[in-house]
């Protein structure tokens, strides 16, 4: 019986499970942030090739 209630006030799992949710949404944002960041950088590039001419 004791296990029972002793488990039940553990909240080292709990702790876990918010860390390990807390790195996954920043691991989303991080990838979006990049992915834009990413995009906005090849259209300025592109840009600017299109403005050099090689000749």
């Amino acid at each position: 019986m004791n296990f029972i209630k002793n488990f039940i006030k553990d909240e080292d799992g709990v702790t876990a499970i918010e860390y390990a949710l807390l790195a996954a949404v920043i691991a989303v944002v991080m990838l979006v942030g990049a992915k834009a960041l990413g995009s906005g950088l090849s259209d300025s590039f592109t840009a600017l090739a299109a403005k050099i001419k090689i000749t």
